[in-house]
């Protein structure tokens, strides 16, 4: 262990053992982090670096998993350390902050109580002075009212502040180490901005060192000191930031590299690690002729051929309260909306949670009734249209949903997913017909035909999103609401997924909306992007003119908030 590490990682391996056999979760890894300093761990899910700071925790069951190696902390080697003596250290001298804070927080007690809880425990602090050290706390972490929203229970609060209050209860005891795994990927780009400054900023105050977890190097770029690279349960590369970004050796780390999209480049499709490296892991030159990746024209609009076309929709949700449950007020969740979309084009639609962009998308597909407005679709308005005429046009209109795992019926299988909207609409002249069509479109999304009888929990959250893909064009649709389809995926996942939807819309020439918190994914995939915020699309244009010549504030925060630790300059990953 060198003389100024905290913490000390040599030849550690994780395997589970299983009634299928063994799993090796984290392969022969080896690392040190620094008194003071943040090491970032990069990879895809999967790859170990969550099980590699489960075992740090030693969080990890044993059995049925079978840890060796070392991990020193301060000198003792934690993997021999007696339980009660691990327990002590845990919340105490190494913190961690989980990847989900609405289930690591309990929902039947209020976020006071839960910070509290660690100080009690560790400091032996009475009731009231922990209740005052956690509003101290809280008000460390940035959130507002802290004596006031120290009573509210998870439910009540955003999602950026349950991150500030796990941060509150990962510092409560200043900690030596502060593990944070994937704190900010739930997060929109504005707050995680601000989470990863007040991450940094109470690192010097409290003098921790970092172990950042992250499936994105843009993020560890804004953050971590040394970044070490996880690929298939191995560490691959290892050295500085800068250094990665610069020079990195491995295929695979430049794949995690190139895929983000860059608000400065205007590419066709985006690069992938699959361009990088193959299944074995060998390492393929990438040339411009094999991959296309260049030279996509800026999209002027024409005002023709348009296949949609909103005029000051208006969605209000009422608020009500008192005994009788009047209506004491109303959510203007989209406030006066006029757009157009022209055929075979995507329209960008990008602000933060909350902004309205999501009830939009359902408002413009009638699964959320308008208050006013109208919708015209193929120059007929649908927004009184009856049930049943408006449930048949739904075959031309299709929506992608946000979260893979929640959105698929987890009692059915592939099949029986994309053959129900053929059943539904009468589609299909018999069910080996419809079982040819659901196969068919299986191969089109990157799937496998025999993968037809599998359950969704049998597959990778990216493969979950292809066959969501698959399930909105079952009935052959022109018009495709994507919704936040992306969010949830590995950047190297996304990138995939982003170039089949570009490939599917040639193919098929649909006309999408595709919905993100994200300007750079926006950028990529848009024609014609609007800016959301507060009911209101307070500014437009093309994804150029968003980029180069924002005018709103609000898009310059937007802007101003996302990661810029790519390269300058994508043709530097490219061979001539």
């Amino acid at each position: 262990m060198d003389g100024n590490s905290l913490l000390s990682i040599k030849n550690l391996t994780v395997d589970f053992h299983t009634p299928e056999g063994i799993t090796r979760a984290v392969d022969n890894i080896s690392f040190d982090v620094p008194e003071g300093k943040t090491i970032g761990i990069v990879g895809e899910s999967g790859s170990g670096k969550s099980v590699t700071s489960l075992a740090v925790m030693r969080l990890i069951a044993t059995p049925p998993a079978v840890i060796t190696g070392e991990i020193l902390f301060q000198g003792k080697n934690l993997l021999s350390m007696p339980e009660e003596k691990m327990r002590e250290m845990r919340g105490n001298k190494i913190s961690m902050i989980f990847q989900e804070p609405m289930t690591s927080l309990n929902p039947v007690f209020k976020v006071g109580q839960q910070i509290a809880e660690t100080l009690q425990l560790h400091q032996k602090l009475n009731a009231k002075e922990a209740w005052e050290k956690s509003i101290d706390l809280m008000n460390q972490v940035g959130i507002p009212n802290p004596s006031q929203r120290i009573h509210a229970y998870p439910h009540e609060i955003s999602g950026g502040q349950k991150q500030r209050v796990m941060i509150a209860m990962a510092i409560a005891c200043s900690p030596k180490l502060l593990i944070c795994d994937e704190p900010t990927t739930a997060l929109d780009v504005t707050i995680q901005k601000q989470v990863l400054e007040l991450l940094k900023s109470l690192q010097e105050q409290y003098k921790m060192s970092m172990l950042f977890i992250t499936h994105d190097l843009g993020v560890i770029s804004d953050i971590a000191d040394d970044v070490v690279v996880m690929y298939r349960s191995k560490m691959v590369e290892k050295n500085k930031t800068a250094h990665i970004f610069e020079r990195s050796s491995h295929p695979y780390t430049k794949g995690l590299i190139a895929c983000r999209p860059n608000l400065g480049l205007n590419p066709k499709r985006l690069l992938t690690v699959s361009d990088f490296m193959n299944e074995e892991g060998v390492e393929l030159k990438v040339t411009k002729e094999r991959v296309k990746v260049f030279d996509k024209p800026e999209f002027i609009p024409s005002n023709e051929n348009i296949l949609l076309e909103i005029k000051d929709l208006k969605t209000y949700f009422p608020i009500k309260g008192g005994f009788f449950g009047k209506q004491v007020g109303e959510v203007k969740a989209v406030d006066g909306v006029s757009l157009s979309i022209e055929k075979g084009k995507t329209y960008g639609l990008v602000g933060e949670s909350g902004c309205g962009k999501t009830t939009l998308g359902r408002t413009i597909l009638r699964l959320q009734e308008p208050t006013s407005g109208q919708i015209i679709y193929n120059g007929q308005d649908i927004t009184k249209l009856p049930f049943e005429q408006m449930r048949q046009l739904r075959k031309k209109m299709q929506i992608i949903f946000q979260d893979p795992y929640s959105s698929l019926n987890p009692r059915m299988t592939v099949a029986q997913i994309l053959t129900e909207p053929l059943v539904i609409h009468g589609v299909g002249s018999s069910k080996v017909e419809q079982l040819d069509m659901a196969k068919a479109l299986m191969e089109k999304v990157g799937l496998k035909s025999q993968q037809l009888n599998r359950y969704p929990h049998e597959f990778s959250g990216g493969q979950r999103q292809r066959i969501c893909i698959a399930r909105a064009l079952m009935l052959n649709p022109e018009f495709v609401v994507c919704d936040e389809s992306v969010s949830a995926l590995d950047v190297s996942i996304q990138a995939q997924v982003l170039n089949l939807l570009l490939d599917l819309q040639q193919e098929f020439k649909l006309t999408y909306i595709f919905i993100s918190h994200d300007l750079s994914v926006i950028n990529f995939i848009s024609d014609f992007i609007g800016v959301m915020n507060a009911g209101k699309i307070i500014e437009m244009g093309s994804a150029k003119k968003i980029y180069e010549r924002p005018e709103n504030e609000y898009t310059k925060t937007l802007l101003s908030a996302i990661p810029r630790g790519y390269p300058k300059n994508i043709e530097a990953f490219i061979s001539t």
